[in-house]
């Protein structure tokens, strides 16, 4: 099921990469960028990680959260955070139970083979929970810029 323009976001329940539970409508109140990435510590995974690491003084200054989830165990969260001294919130979905919820699964192909595997993707919800941007097989490169715009937009209206 693709998620809609407008929809209340799927609320979830899940680990973060300090060992606690969350859930989305924690951050009610807020506005949430949640970026769904294939795996932590792949090239591309790293450079969109360090392009929010490096613009979240920005984004929190329009009250926004930045969540990253993949199907990541929580160690290797605490890890990837760690080694690239990421400042926000990674969330563990070993069970992909949020990447079906927010329909972001889909078949990919590495050396001929193919698998079902997340696709790179973006949401921005305003502080009721509303999803108000997606953005689907996102490109690393200009990303952020992408975004950050995307928001400054969203919080005019």
């Amino acid at each position: 099921m693709d998620l809609q323009l407008e929809q209340i976001a799927p609320n979830f329940n899940a680990t973060d990469d300090k060992g606690n539970d969350i859930s989305l409508y924690e951050f009610k109140g807020k506005w949430v960028i949640l970026y769904f990435y294939p795996k932590d510590n792949t090239s591309g995974c790293t450079k969109e990680a360090c392009s929010f690491r490096d613009n979240f003084s920005e984004l929190s200054a329009l009250n926004a959260e930045v969540i990253g989830v993949s199907p990541d165990s929580v160690k290797s969260h605490q890890n990837f955070k760690n080694k690239f001294d990421l400042n926000f919130r990674l969330i563990s979905d070993e069970n992909k139970e949020i990447c079906n919820l927010y329909g972001i699964l889909g078949e990919k192909s590495m050396y001929g083979k193919k698998y079902i595997g997340v696709v790179r993707s973006t949401f921005i919800l305003d502080p009721q929970s509303n999803i108000k941007w997606i953005k689907k097989n996102v490109k690393v490169e200009g990303h952020i810029e992408e975004v950050r715009a995307a928001l400054n937009k969203l919080q005019e209206k």
